[in-house]
């Protein structure tokens, strides 16, 4: 399987996944942008990376200002949990592929990546020490998903190409 070829499977598997996460919307319509986007984008990394905020950018608006930090919040932890989706089917597929030894070695690579998203991401709210903190956090965690979801994916796929 081709690079291209598991980030289509990738991306359809998040379009099944979040039609189901999205209950009263049908599939088509919640074949999440971000899967669609990076369904378009190919293995390009740089287009992949341009994926990120289309979603959340989408739902807020053109004056981010006008919406209030809740409503904010919410656009961002809407795309965050595409991205989620997506990163979570590229770590399975790539727990499926590895030995038990390298299984457990990824499992303490994305456990030390969790730890260093929060804290990265909550240092908004130790730098500003203030509600207005919350909406860069979100953004944050939107932001890092994507980033991990993206090199998931790409190492999903690589592994694959690989294998054959």
């Amino acid at each position: 399987m081709t690079r291209r070829a598991a980030m289509v499977s990738l991306a359809t598997l998040g379009a099944v996944i979040l039609g189901a996460w999205l209950p009263g919307v049908p599939a088509s319509a919640a074949e999440a942008p971000v899967a669609a986007c990076l369904h378009a984008a190919g293995d390009k990394p740089a287009a992949q990376e341009r994926c990120i905020g289309k979603v959340s950018g989408a739902c807020i608006g053109p004056d981010e200002g006008a919406r209030s930090d809740g409503d904010v919040i919410g656009c961002l932890d809407g795309e965050q949990a595409q991205w989620d989706k997506l990163l979570n089917a590229s770590y399975q597929a790539l727990l499926k592929g590895l030995e038990p030894e390298q299984q457990a070695k990824l499992r303490e690579m994305q456990r030390s990546w969790i730890d260093a998203r929060k804290k990265s991401c909550e240092f908004f709210y130790d730098f500003f020490q203030g509600t207005m903190a919350n909406p860069m956090i979100a953004y944050c965690m939107n932001q890092e998903t994507a980033r991990r979801a993206i090199f998931l994916g790409a190492f999903a796929g690589d592994m694959a190409d690989w294998k054959k």
